[in-house]
């Protein structure tokens, strides 16, 4: 059976690229979440429409020790399942301005993106390889492209990503995996759900936030075998904010 892992998936863009996966491309699909059983639940249901399974993985992504032990359960568990795709989408935001920004703000922000992406691709990387087939595409942000004021800790986060997006597909191409990331801009979501969104569409050439199912088609479309000459790119999709 042929599953894609979702992480940070029980709301928001991780859902919506989720259920996508599943739509469009048939996938099983591994879906990670940290704390909110019941949102994952219900995102579960909505996957499984698509008549495929959905199993949920809880455990927190900057927690190397869970990750390993949580995913590697699941491998023994299921050693004729292969995982062709990963969305490394798990982030979450401790904004303000540096000079008063403290450690744990610093440390989480950096631990959950960049440590995350290390902990969750490590546990597949191998496989792909031996499989000579995989997709890796990794959920950035236009913080991470441009920098953002009072985003530092998230802006290193992501930017850290970009450039292991990078640097990580120059290693692996030759077995036919590819690694991208997906800048998204302002999306309508949770994390964005206390912005002026007023004042902030006067900004972006295109004059609205984007929809989390949109970022899921541009994920989706990475995923196929459409994709299979791109790798190493970051794709914005910021509404024509930020080129």
């Amino acid at each position: 059976m042929k599953y894609a892992l979702v992480t940070g998936g029980s709301r928001g863009i991780g859902k919506a690229i989720a259920i996508k996966l599943a739509q469009d491309l048939g996938y099983h699909i591994l879906l990670n979440y940290h704390s909110n059983t019941q949102a994952a639940k219900v995102t579960a249901k909505s996957i499984e429409e698509n008549h495929v399974k959905c199993e949920l993985l809880a455990f927190d992504v900057a927690d190397a020790k869970a990750t390993k032990n949580v995913l590697g359960n699941w491998q023994k568990s299921n050693p004729e399942a292969v995982v062709e795709v990963i969305v490394n989408n798990a982030g979450i935001t401790k904004d303000g301005l540096f000079m008063w920004m403290g450690e744990d703000d610093w440390h989480s922000v950096i631990n959950t993106s960049l440590n995350g992406f290390y902990n969750v691709t490590q546990q597949f990387v191998k496989s792909m390889l031996q499989k000579r087939y995989g997709r890796i595409i990794n959920i950035v942000s236009l913080s991470g492209v441009k920098g953002n004021p009072g985003q530092v800790n998230y802006s290193a986060a992501k930017g850290a990503i970009i450039a292991a997006t990078k640097a990580l597909a120059q290693e692996i191409g030759k077995r036919k995996v590819t690694v991208n990331a997906v800048a998204p801009g302002f999306i309508t979501s949770d994390m964005t759900a206390d912005f002026d969104e007023k004042e902030l569409k006067k900004m972006i050439p295109l004059q609205r936030f984007g929809e989390a199912e949109e970022v899921a088609e541009l994920v989706s479309f990475l995923a196929s075998k459409k994709a299979s000459y791109i790798t190493g790119e970051v794709i914005n999709i910021n509404g024509g904010l930020y080129s």
